[in-house]
């Protein structure tokens, strides 16, 4: 694929990664690029998704961005290049949103808890970013809109993520004006967790990946995937699933040491991953 070689060769450094103890922090750093979703960045991201999910070392995930922008979403001088080829852009295009839909499911599906650190403009694509992270911490300058339909391209895809956190009628109001909401908006609605100062958001993600670091793999492992699979089915089939769940993970051994530490009084020695 020559566009990913290409910018690899140019900017190695478009998606930072850095590790301190149990937790990984991934960087978009495209800044001026208003770190914008290339084909090259899906492809970094896909790939440090999926190692950091499969190390055992990692407990917790940070996603953050260099500069103000923290996603605006695909990038559209690469997506507008693309129209040259003789089918005007369909197969380029058709790949980009299956890579793109298939990085937002990776993160729902890693193992590991992904917390997005979002401290600014998050748009379109980058909207979906924070909506598939298992949390998100916004600074209270941080907005949030899906505006596609103001360039005459729906966001289609990032409404899936973001119909799953922001009741109906509040995503198609952002769906079909394209206005923004605001980081106090955007948590009362449920797509963000928590807003905080700017000056504290660092240390706010770091304190929540640190507090889930501390807990369990294992156990937190078996309840993220338990918590999307039964979010999709009926009461009835989600309380079978569930229960069935809650006795493997009675069975594991992280929950005989834990429930043990409680009754003993002490602090649990977790064992698995």
């Amino acid at each position: 694929m020559v566009w990913q070689n290409q910018e690899r060769t140019e900017m190695d450094d478009i998606l930072l990664s850095t590790r301190a103890g149990a937790i990984a922090t991934l960087t978009l750093n495209r800044p001026r690029a208003r770190n914008s979703l290339s084909r090259a960045m899906l492809a970094r991201l896909g790939e440090e998704v999926a190692a950091l999910g499969a190390d055992p070392a990692i407990r917790a995930i940070i996603l953050a961005a260099k500069g103000p922008v923290f996603c605006a979403g695909h990038d559209l001088k690469e997506m507008t290049a693309a129209r040259a080829a003789p089918d005007g852009g369909r197969h380029f295009f058709e790949e980009t949103m299956a890579e793109c839909s298939a990085v937002m499911q990776a993160i729902v599906a890693c193992p590991r808890p992904v917390i997005a650190e979002v401290g600014g403009m998050a748009t379109a694509a980058g909207c979906q970013l924070v909506a598939s992270a298992d949390l998100a911490v916004a600074s209270d300058t941080a907005q949030f809109a899906t505006p596609g339909v103001d360039i005459g391209l729906f966001c289609s895809t990032p409404m899936v993520a973001l119909s799953r956190n922001v009741p109906r009628k509040q995503a198609m109001r952002m769906l079909l004006t394209g206005r923004p909401l605001s980081a106090e908006e955007a948590e009362r609605h449920g797509l963000v967790s928590d807003v905080v100062p700017a000056d504290a958001l660092r240390a706010t993600t770091n304190a929540l990946a640190a507090e889930i670091a501390s807990k369990s793999a294992a156990t937190v492992r078996i309840g993220k995937a338990a918590f999307y699979a039964q979010a999709e089915m009926r009461l009835a089939d989600a309380y079978s699933y569930a229960q069935a769940v809650m006795v493997e993970n009675m069975l594991n051994r992280d929950a005989k040491e834990g429930i043990e530490a409680f009754l003993e009084k002490r602090t649990p020695a977790w064992t698995e991953s």
